[in-house]
């Protein structure tokens, strides 16, 4: 078991101002912390145990200790050491990091565990999601979407066991979108795909026929109309204004190259992807800017990463960034209503700013308010 303590005083981050709340000297806010020391992903566990310290270090109170157990990023492990937090009467833990972890946690209903998955389907009773789900992600879009009075929005979802999150998101978010497309991520397949969503056969046979018929006609101007043509790829519209795509990495360039084949440009469609976590490698891809994604606060990630490594003298993971906000939101709960209320303490409608951005809360819900950014000319622009 290892016991973390730091100093006295009251502060949450510089965050909030709390008037009027305040703890005896006696009373100790105890907060479990279920993370991977051993295993496969010790690495990830020992950075969410580095951002917990910076955490206690900027609330500087005596008043809050943090008990650290492992997983092994194991669902055995992971039980048994939620049952020794439980015989600690420890009422609320951050973690498990993995959804694979949860599995026996309904198990151990005296606890409310705060995992840092962005998985919110399947959850025990007593599991909330901390993580940038796709609700929150779809809400940020839907803004975007409102404020630039775009009419026709198709969603591209990967076949791939996160599409029903995308489904329940949807709902939740009340997101108007104008067709669902769940597509295959084989290249052949998908490329398939996008060329039937695009109706490409079509308008490229529409350029076909038009060349054609330019070429047989006695137009004064044929040749310079022909050259016009022949510089195209396509002719007709496509049956939407933007396209979200919820995919990372390489699938999501793959996504729009795609795209770019069936003659669909970023400079003439919104792209919009899920949150990217800041991937430089997209500022290098010029043709498929300019795309949008939401994301958490990068003014904020940025000044926690140098504080981190000025400390630490390693670059953390995101998910560091979220388990410091949960210790300072737990704090910040808990000085409006004892811990010993964890079961109702996340069904109060509640809003925290931590560094990521606005958790909000309820009904054993946290949905994030993210940031929206746009990439273009191989720079990231915040666009609110």
């Amino acid at each position: 078991m290892y016991k973390i303590f730091k100093f006295i005083s009251f502060l949450i981050f510089g965050f909030l101002s709390l008037c009027n709340l305040s703890l005896s000297a006696e009373e100790k806010i105890k907060i479990g912390l279920l993370v991977p020391i051993t295993g496969k992903d010790k690495d990830l566990g020992q950075e969410i145990i580095k951002s917990t310290r910076i955490a206690l270090k900027d609330i500087n109170t005596e008043n809050l200790e943090i008990y650290l157990k492992d997983t092994n990023s194991n669902p055995n492990k992971t039980l048994k050491s939620a049952i020794e937090f439980r015989d600690m009467e420890i009422k609320i833990v951050i973690g498990p990091v993995f959804h694979k972890n949860l599995l026996y946690l309904n198990e151990i209903k005296e606890i409310t565990f705060l995992a840092l998955t962005n998985k919110t389907l399947d959850l025990p009773k007593n599991v909330i999601s901390a993580g940038v789900n796709a609700t929150s992600q779809l809400s940020a879009i839907k803004k975007f979407i409102e404020k630039n009075e775009i009419k026709k929005t198709i969603l591209l979802t990967p076949n791939l066991d996160y599409k029903d999150e995308i489904k329940k998101a949807i709902k939740l978010s009340k997101i108007k979108t104008y067709k669902h497309y769940v597509y295959d991520t084989e290249p052949t397949k998908l490329t398939a795909q996008i060329e039937k969503i695009t109706n490409y056969k079509t308008r490229k046979q529409n350029l076909k026929d038009e060349i054609k018929r330019v070429e047989n006609s006695e137009l004064i101007d044929k040749d310079k109309q022909l050259e016009k043509l022949k510089k195209r790829y396509t002719i007709g519209r496509v049956d939407f204004d933007s396209v979200i795509i919820s995919d990372f990495d390489e699938s999501l360039k793959s996504v729009i190259t795609s795209l770019l084949y069936t003659d669909v440009s970023p400079k003439k469609k919104y792209i919009i992807a899920f949150n990217q976590w800041f991937d430089q490698s997209l500022l290098n891809e010029n043709s498929i800017q300019p795309m949008y994604y939401p994301s958490i606060n990068k003014k904020n990630l940025d000044t926690f990463k140098k504080k981190f490594i000025k400390e630490f003298k390693i670059t953390p993971n995101y998910l560091s960034l979220l388990s410091y906000d949960l210790v300072g939101l737990i704090y910040y709960l808990s000085l409006k209503d004892k811990l010993d209320n964890s079961g109702t303490l996340f069904k109060k409608k509640n809003s925290f700013k931590g560094k990521i951005g606005i958790f909000d809360i309820e009904n054993n819900k946290i949905n994030h308010r993210l940031n929206f950014y746009k990439v273009e000319n191989k720079k990231l622009k915040e666009i609110f």
